[in-house]
């Protein structure tokens, strides 16, 4: 059985995936991740939820070509705006990462060099994909950094990764991806090491940023309560399937799954503090 999401978006979709299978190879033999996902978007703002280790980024990362050389990915169409994504050697790649899909992970200092300034690796990117104009690159990196809400952005572009905090880190991060004007922003988990109010505010960010650019977003949580305001519609993933697509605006009375609603089930509540959480209870025909 194939799991599919997909939505009349009209015209070419910004991205198609069409049965997406991805498996590693393992000293006990073949191990299947992603099992046959499906789905179809435009210039709009998906979420992907589910526990760890159900699929969701893996799936995504496949579409850059950054999974271990362990991995096996076939499908019977993958591809962004109408240009197939399958099978592109490395030259290829390049002209896609970041040029027309931007990735932001959880932790920024995995993609930000310690050695290198802010500002420096800001407008190594600007010229990296032909953004850079003839003259005032350094003025273009302020206002990119301004753009994404920093403060004092001149003095921030003069320092080091570690001489910022994790949510200014995270927002150089996104000035970096919205650098090469991106048709797709990739979230993933990127809120997930910064503190709750934080946390909403760097969502509220990507949120005006996706807006304003009129890009696609996939924004890959583990939280249904955080993404609920800033998707349009959600995808829950489970043992490498999509289980359902929902409304993201009416997710508790839309889900009909039960993997969905033992996932709502379990959140705590404020009505009832220090109460057992139920414990969700899978059923194997799930993956039938």
């Amino acid at each position: 059985m194939t799991s599919t999401t997909h939505r009349d978006t009209g015209g070419v979709p910004l991205l198609e995936i069409d049965n997406l299978r991805i498996a590693f190879a393992t000293p006990q033999g073949r191990s299947e991740a992603v099992r046959g996902v499906s789905l179809r978007m435009g210039r709009e703002r998906l979420a992907v939820v589910g526990e760890s280790g159900s699929g969701k980024s893996i799936t995504f990362r496949s579409l850059l070509g950054l999974l271990p050389a362990s991995a096996t990915v076939s499908a019977q169409r993958m591809a962004l705006d109408g240009r197939n994504l399958l099978g592109l050697d490395a030259r290829g790649l390049r002209q896609v990462r970041g040029r027309r899909i931007g990735m932001v992970v959880q932790d920024p200092r995995q993609g930000l060099d310690p050695l290198m300034t802010i500002g420096r690796q800001l407008a190594e990117m600007l010229r990296l994909h032909g953004k850079a104009p003839r003259l005032g690159v350094q003025r273009r990196v302020r206002e990119l950094l301004a753009e994404v809400h920093i403060r004092e952005p001149g003095r921030v572009a003069d320092l080091y990764p570690h001489q910022v905090s994790g949510g200014m880190a995270q927002r150089a991060m996104l000035a970096m991806m919205l650098s090469a004007e991106p048709d797709l922003l990739i979230a993933d988990e990127a809120t997930s090491a910064l503190d709750a109010v934080v946390r909403h505010h760097m969502l509220a960010l990507i949120d005006e940023q996706v807006r304003l650019r009129g890009m696609g977003l996939i924004l890959i949580s583990h939280d249904l309560d955080l993404v609920a305001g800033y998707a349009d519609r959600v995808i829950v993933m489970y043992a490498g399937r999509v289980m359902e697509e929902l409304p993201a605006g009416g997710m508790a009375l839309a889900a009909s799954h039960p993997y969905t609603r033992g996932l709502m089930a379990c959140r705590p509540s404020l009505e009832h503090p220090g109460a057992d959480l139920p414990v969700l209870n899978r059923d194997p025909a799930w993956l039938n």
